[in-house]
């Protein structure tokens, strides 16, 4: 089954789109994920018990604090125990050797390949020996996850002007959720809070990355500067760079899309400026 279908069939019935991420930027849903779902399933899947302490510092960096932020679950824990915690100062004084994932880590790092539970679950069908081995146990610490969140992960409100902002967008733009997250937990979250019925369509890890969200949904099929990726990481950046679509860092604002054609941001609060993804649009 081809999982971009749905964004190719994308409809165009308004003059905008506009495509937003939703952890970090709708909801305030980051920390406790990462550091009450992915963290916690990562020490004990993997036996980092001795260095606990160091993978939740590597965790915050890689899935909070860095360039990473916001990166698919499978990347973040690809660069955790290839590259971070290896390097870590108290992993190197303990002697601790960190569990290397090759076959894993060569998946994960595959242009090719779809980050997602489904496509993890055919790699292993198809796999054997010591990758077969470490694919599976890759596959357990996703589906640990994914329980972890839909148990822990509730009631978190949309942060404040998301609603009045959707609202203001329906009707006058397309509107679609652009993530790395399971589109189950996305439906799940946006339905929670009576948000759902404002979205044109959910893309999440299950059809590829946000830049292939954005390409398949929006590029050469808008005119130009009618497109804008919401987001708080530089994931969210890099992805509207390469559809050529505006940019800014935060739903923390007022998006006015005017009768005119037009469109204006009213930033509030410590939010930042907005951020272009492309000098010609500015």
């Amino acid at each position: 089954m081809d999982t971009t279908q749905p964004l190719t069939d994308f409809r165009l019935r308004h003059e905008f789109f506009v495509g937003i991420d939703s952890d970090g930027s709708v909801f305030d849903t980051m920390a406790i994920k990462h550091r009450e779902c992915l963290c916690p399933q990562m020490i004990e899947c993997f036996g980092l018990q001795p260095v606990a302490q160091a993978a939740c510092e590597c965790m915050d960096f890689a899935g909070l604090l860095s360039r990473t932020r916001g990166a698919n679950r499978h990347k973040s824990l690809r660069r955790i125990l290839g590259e971070l915690l290896p390097t870590h100062p108290a992993v190197r004084k303990s002697g601790f050797e960190v569990p290397q994932l090759p076959h894993y880590f060569a998946w994960v790092d595959d242009s090719a390949s779809v980050l997602s539970s489904e496509r993890l679950k055919r790699a292993i069908a198809t796999a054997t020996g010591s990758t077969k081995k470490e694919l599976a146990l890759a596959h357990a610490w996703n589906d640990r996850v994914n329980q972890a969140i839909e148990r822990i992960v509730r009631g978190i409100p949309p942060f404040p002007l998301v609603r009045e902002c959707l609202r203001k967008m329906h009707g006058k733009a397309g509107v679609m959720v652009v993530s790395t997250t399971p589109c189950d937990t996305l439906m799940r979250e946006w339905s929670a809070q009576d948000l759902a019925k404002y979205l044109a369509l959910i893309a999440g890890q299950e059809k590829g990355t946000k830049a292939r969200h954005l390409e398949y949904a929006a590029q050469n099929r808008y005119n130009e500067h009618h497109v804008l990726m919401i987001g708080d990481a530089s994931g969210d950046l890099n992805a509207a760079r390469e559809s050529n679509a505006l940019s800014t860092r935060s739903i923390r604002a007022t998006k006015r899309l005017r009768g005119n054609g037009s469109t204006t941001t009213q930033w509030t609060g410590s939010s930042p400026a907005p951020m272009r993804a492309s000098t010609r649009g500015c």
